[in-house]
């Protein structure tokens, strides 16, 4: 069985979900980093009856239905899809798009850029344990997240590698301590890609941590 990695797509004109959408139907693991909206009232109902549609599957990855209630999902990246698969899932991926035979349920035309290495060589693949603890932060409902772009990492001065330990939705994420805004914050990295960084955490709650090799 041929080895699995994570990738990263870049998809163009706001259309992440047609593309999530159309990965997940060729049975390929995905991840977006969203926020979560809980829809209520008027608005509540309007969607429960569009989902109950026989079209409901041209909603396009927007909305997350847990239980009986009914989240909007809203990217906090814009235009970043992660997907997981095999090498060969990745090129396929590549060929299609820039083939243009990606299509969404609507018929509309899906645009993307596969990330590739430095040299344009082959498709940029993306450590486990950085995704794990990218996914971790996004998913833990913490407040006061933000964002960064590759780029502008460079631009914090960085610190010692370490874990959380404080019971909370953030116990046992990894990163570094860097100082930004005149704070310092616990920022986790998918290296080439985006950040993100946390509120202040106070030292009591960190541990020091040897540096991935």
């Amino acid at each position: 069985m041929d080895e699995q990695h994570w990738f990263a797509l870049k998809v163009f004109y706001n259309k992440v979900f047609d593309a999530e959408e159309i990965l997940v139907g060729r049975g390929l693991e995905t991840f977006i980093p969203v926020s979560l909206r809980m829809l209520k009232g008027d608005e509540f109902f309007r969607v429960k009856r569009r989902l109950a549609m026989p079209d409901s599957k041209r909603c396009d990855g927007k909305y997350k239905v847990e239980g009986p209630f009914i989240y909007e999902r809203k990217t906090i990246v814009a235009s970043l899809l992660f997907f997981r698969g095999t090498l060969q899932d990745a090129l396929q991926v590549k060929a299609d798009f820039e083939r243009s035979m990606m299509f969404s349920l609507k018929g509309d035309l899906l645009q993307a850029m596969l990330y590739m290495t430095v040299d344009r060589k082959a498709p940029a693949v993306i450590p486990d344990g950085q995704m794990k603890m990218f996914r971790m932060v996004c998913d833990s409902g913490a407040e006061g997240l933000e964002f960064f772009s590759d780029e502008s990492i460079v631009n914090f001065k960085q610190g010692d590698r370490v874990r959380v330990t404080q019971e909370g939705p953030l116990q046992g994420v990894e990163g570094y301590i860097r100082r930004i805004k005149k704070d310092r914050r616990l920022l986790v990295a998918i290296e080439g890609f985006v950040a993100v960084a946390t509120t202040f955490i106070s030292p009591k709650y960190l541990e020091k941590v040897q540096s991935p090799a």
